[in-house]
C-alpha cells in the first residue's frame, strides 16, 4: 500500500536532495506543496522503458479559439492512480502558453497549470511524459505552422528555447516522474533534416538538464523505427492504430475512404488492398509499393477487365500490363497520366491540399481493358508520382456467364493484395486474394521491425492507441486485446488516446455501450477490465 503524506515545498527541496545524495532518484517538486508517496515508480532509461500503462490527457492539445485552455485534473490522476495506471503523457499545442500569438514569450500562468500536472503525477505515483503535439515549427494537425523546424532557423530557434526552458523548468526531477516527447509522428521528412533538428533539441535540453530521458516518435507517422537516432541515446515510441480502418472508421478528420467507409469492419480483418504508390514515395514500407497483381487461370480465355479509379494524389503514372507465365511484361494494356489539378477535368471532386501544396482530387469513374486469351497474369502500377487509390475491380471471361467484382479498401498500412480469377466448369468467376489482417500481422509488421531497435540498445513504448467511437465496440475489444497481448509479450508500455472523450474509456459517446455512471461520467467497464487485464 501507498503511504502519503504532505510536505511544503522548501522542505521537500531538501529531503529530495538529502536522498538523492543517497543514491536515491526523487523528484523536486515544481508545485507549491506534493504529497510525497513512498512507494517509487520504476526507474526508466533510454535503453529500457517501463511497462508504463495509461493515457493521454488532452487540456492543452489543441489551443482553444476562444478562451482559455482548461487546467489538467487532479481527479483524473487520482482514478488511473486508483485503477492501478502509472503514466499519463500530455500531447500539447504551444500555442496554448505563448502571449498574444508571439512564440518568444511564454505565458507563466499556463506554465504553472503544467507544473501542476507534473506534481499532480509525483502525489500520485504516476509518470508524467510531456509532449510538444504542435511544436514551434512543427505540427501533423492542421493547420501547418508557417516556419517549418525542419529547414527555417528561426523556427528551430524558437523551437529550441522552448524546450531549453522546459529543461530548465524540471531540472532535478527524477526520470521516474518526468520524461520529454520531443516532436508528435513525424512523417516525410529527409533524414538529414530530421537528425539535425532532433540533435539540436537533445543538445539544448541537456544543456539545463543532463539527464533527462528524452523519447523521440518513430518517422512515418510513429509506425516505423529511425535506427539512425541511436547516438543521441533516446527511446522510441510507436503507435497503436493499424489498421486504421478499425482505429479511424468514419473518423472527421482522415481521408475520404475512411470517413465514408460503409461497411463496419471486422476483426480479424480480411483486406484487399488498392492503394498503389510510386517507387519514389518515402515514408512507404517496401511490400506497399509493388504493384496489384492478378494471376488468371490458363482456362480463362479473353478477359474483360474493369478498374475504378478513387483519388490521385498530386501525379501517377499509371500502367495495367500482362504478364507471361514467368512474371515478364509482355504487352502494356493501358497507360494513363493521372494529374489531378484545379477546375475541370475527369475527375468529380477537387481536392487542394494547402499543408503539402498538392492537389488529390476523387475520380469516382471506370476504365476497361480487354486482356488477351492466355494472359498468365495482369498487374496495375506507377512509374513515377505520389499514390493513387483502386476502389473496385471488375473482371469478366468469355467463358464466364457473369461479371466478378471485387471491393478494395484503401489502407496505408498494408501490402498490396495478390490476386487471382477462375472459372470454374459451371461457368462461375470468381476473384479471391487479399490478406487477413489478425495479431499475427500486427505482431510481424508492427512489433518485429520495432525489435531490431530494441536489439541496437534503445527503448521503446506505444504514446498512442485507441479506436474512434463509430467502430464496433465488440469489434474494438477483440481489437484491442490482440495489440495488448502483442505489447505485453513485447514488454512494452502504453497510453491509450484518450481518457475522456471518443476513443477513452470515460464519455466516449458510443452507442453501443452499456455505460456505468462513475462520478458523473459514463464509465465504458468493459473496456476498463480489458485494459487492467494488460
Amino acid at each position: 500500500m501507498s503511504m502519503k503524506k504532505r510536505m511544503p515545498r522548501r522542505d521537500f527541496l531538501k529531503w529530495s536532495a538529502a536522498t538523492m545524495a543517497a543514491g536515491m532518484a526523487t523528484p523536486v517538486s515544481v508545485g507549491e506543496a506534493v504529497e510525497v508517496s513512498e512507494s517509487q515508480l520504476p526507474m526508466p532509461s533510454w535503453q529500457k522503458l517501463p511497462r508504463w500503462r495509461g493515457f493521454n490527457l488532452l487540456e492543452k492539445f489543441i489551443r482553444q479559439d476562444r478562451g482559455r485552455n482548461p487546467a489538467f485534473r487532479e481527479e483524473d490522476f487520482q482514478w488511473m492512480a486508483d485503477w492501478g495506471f502509472n503514466f499519463v503523457r500530455l500531447p500539447m499545442d504551444y500555442r496554448t502558453w505563448i502571449v498574444d500569438g508571439d512564440w518568444r514569450k511564454l505565458d507563466e500562468s499556463v506554465l504553472k497549470e503544467i507544473d501542476r500536472a507534473v506534481d499532480f503525477g509525483i502525489r500520485h505515483n504516476i509518470h508524467v511524459c510531456l509532449n510538444f503535439h504542435r511544436a514551434p515549427g512543427y505540427t501533423v494537425a492542421r493547420p501547418q505552422e508557417a516556419k517549418l523546424v525542419w529547414d527555417d532557423a528561426e523556427a528551430l530557434d524558437v523551437c529550441t528555447m522552448h524546450w531549453r526552458h522546459f529543461a530548465k523548468r524540471y531540472a532535478g526531477i527524477s526520470n521516474r516522474h518526468v520524461s520529454f516527447n520531443l516532436f508528435n509522428e513525424p512523417a516525410l521528412v529527409p533524414m538529414e533534416d530530421f537528425l539535425r533538428v532532433h540533435r539540436t533539441l537533445c543538445e539544448a535540453i541537456r544543456a539545463e538538464d543532463a539527464g533527462r530521458l528524452m523519447i523521440c516518435d518513430g518517422m512515418a507517422w510513429g509506425t516505423k523505427p529511425t535506427m539512425e537516432l541511436l547516438d543521441l541515446q533516446v527511446a522510441q515510441a510507436t503507435r497503436g492504430y493499424m489498421p486504421m480502418e478499425i482505429s479511424h472508421y468514419r473518423a472527421s478528420w482522415v481521408g475520404e475512404y475512411l470517413q465514408n467507409m460503409k461497411i463496419p469492419p471486422t476483426w480479424p480483418l480480411y483486406h484487399t488492398n488498392g492503394m498503389l504508390f510510386s517507387p519514389q514515395k518515402s515514408g512507404i514500407l517496401p511490400t506497399q509499393k509493388h504493384p496489384l497483381r492478378i494471376a488468371l487461370a490458363p482456362d480463362c480465355g479473353k478477359v474483360r477487365f474493369q478498374w475504378r479509379v478513387g483519388q490521385v494524389s498530386h501525379l501517377a503514372n499509371f500502367y495495367v500490363e500482362a504478364l507471361n507465365a514467368h512474371g515478364e511484361v509482355v504487352r502494356t494494356l493501358f497507360h494513363k497520366e493521372f494529374r489531378p489539378g484545379k477546375g475541370e477535368g475527369e475527375w468529380t471532386q477537387e481536392i487542394y491540399k494547402p499543408q503539402w501544396k498538392v492537389y488529390q482530387n476523387y475520380y469516382g469513374r471506370d476504365y476497361s481493358v480487354e486482356v488477351p486469351a492466355g494472359t498468365a497474369a495482369i498487374q496495375l502500377r506507377m512509374a513515377e508520382g505520389d499514390w493513387m487509390s483502386l476502389e473496385q475491380i471488375v473482371m469478366q471471361s468469355e467463358k464466364a456467364a457473369h461479371e466478378s467484382l471485387l471491393a478494395l479498401s484503401n489502407s496505408w498500412s498494408s501490402p498490396v493484395a495478390e490476386l487471382s480469377y477462375t472459372v470454374n466448369a459451371a461457368g462461375e468467376g470468381e476473384l479471391a486474394g487479399g490478406m487477413k489482417i489478425d495479431r499475427q500481422w500486427h505482431q510481424e509488421n508492427y512489433i518485429v521491425p520495432w525489435k531490431a531497435w530494441e536489439n541496437a540498445g534503445g527503448g521503446v513504448m506505444v504514446g498512442e492507441f485507441g479506436a474512434y467511437n463509430k467502430t464496433p465496440h465488440h469489434v474494438v475489444l477483440s481489437w484491442m486485446e490482440d495489440l495488448l497481448r502483442n505489447w505485453k509479450e513485447a514488454g512494452w508500455g502504453w497510453a491509450l488516446w484518450n481518457l475522456r472523450g471518443s476513443i477513452g474509456i470515460l464519455d466516449s459517446g458510443r452507442e453501443d455501450v452499456a455505460y456505468e455512471d462513475f462520478h458523473g461520467h459514463q464509465l465504458d467497464r468493459k473496456m476498463l477490465d480489458l485494459l487492467l487485464k494488460y
